[in-house]
């Protein structure tokens, strides 16, 4: 998967100058400014809440028309989650806590409700859903007496150990199918606004280093270093002669998700106006 972001860079590219056309048919390019936050093991059900962080990036839309358009974009974002700040007992006793930097190329498509066009008074907004398919990097770290250490090269479930949670470490560029609604505007001849909420379903359960089972910390500890035994179990208030080691770490029966959401402003491309010769 390493070379998966050029190769979708590639394939955006290519699928706009082979369906580009100059009649009826506009580009735009413009900025992204909003919010990132992912729903997971350490956030299971909170929309914009505490974890909620800033975003922005880069947008390039292609109309082919007042109802269809590509876009493609570059977004740049931050998640992070916490169980002190869960109301439920045994996430807060479970006491882990994750940040992480999201970087996302995306690819996707657009259909507007109403004819919409920058520039043209009588199709001013729209209502508008998208879908496509995305890259992403994400780098899980914890917080140790100030410093930030990397979750992944720890295995903290013992991945890549006998009997750990996966037979190797999980990779941290990885695939989501991007979806979700908007609202777009003009706001002059040559500038648009639009408004939305993207959902990104993903196929890993390992943004926030949680899924499946406690692995044997004093293992981990020779294996992999003292620091990865005490992220891997960092449990308050049980009893010290009571070992997790075997039970459930996190729920390893649901995929982690993450959200972009804000507003794009975009400008459109001036058109080159064709010369019909021969009419005066």
């Amino acid at each position: 998967m390493k070379n998966f972001f050029l190769i979708l860079f590639i394939a955006i590219v290519s699928t706009f100058t082979a369906l580009s056309q100059p009649k009826n048919r506009s580009s735009e390019l413009g900025l992204f400014l909003g919010a990132n936050y992912y729903i997971g093991d350490l956030n299971p059900l909170g929309h914009f809440n505490q974890f909620t962080k800033p975003a922005g990036g880069v947008v390039f839309r292609y109309n082919f028309n007042d109802r269809l358009a590509a876009r493609g974009n570059l977004y740049y974002g931050s998640i992070e989650g916490d169980d002190s700040f869960s109301n439920s007992a045994s996430q807060q006793q479970r006491n882990l806590s994750f940040n992480s930097k999201i970087i996302e190329l995306s690819s996707q498509l657009e259909f507007n409700f109403l004819n919409y066009l920058i520039g043209d008074d009588n199709k001013l907004f729209s209502p508008y859903i998208f879908a496509g398919l995305a890259g992403f990097k994400f780098n899980p770290k914890a917080n140790i007496n100030g410093s930030w250490v990397e979750l992944q090269p720890l295995g903290t479930e013992g991945q890549g150990l006998n009997n750990g949670a996966t037979k190797r470490k999980y990779k941290r560029t990885q695939i989501s199918i991007p979806f979700g609604v908007g609202i777009k505007t003009n706001l002059s001849a040559r500038i648009g606004l639009s408004v939305e909420w993207g959902m990104r379903k993903t196929f890993t359960d390992y943004i926030d280093d949680v899924s499946k089972r406690y692995y044997d910390p004093s293992v981990l500890a020779v294996k992999r270093g003292p620091t990865a035994a005490n992220l891997s179990d960092p449990s308050i208030g049980t009893d010290p002669n009571f070992s997790n080691v075997g039970r459930q770490r996190g729920n390893a029966t649901t995929k982690d998700w993450y959200v972009f959401s804000g507003i794009a402003l975009t400008v459109k491309f001036k058109q080159k106006i064709k010369k019909c010769y021969g009419v005066y």
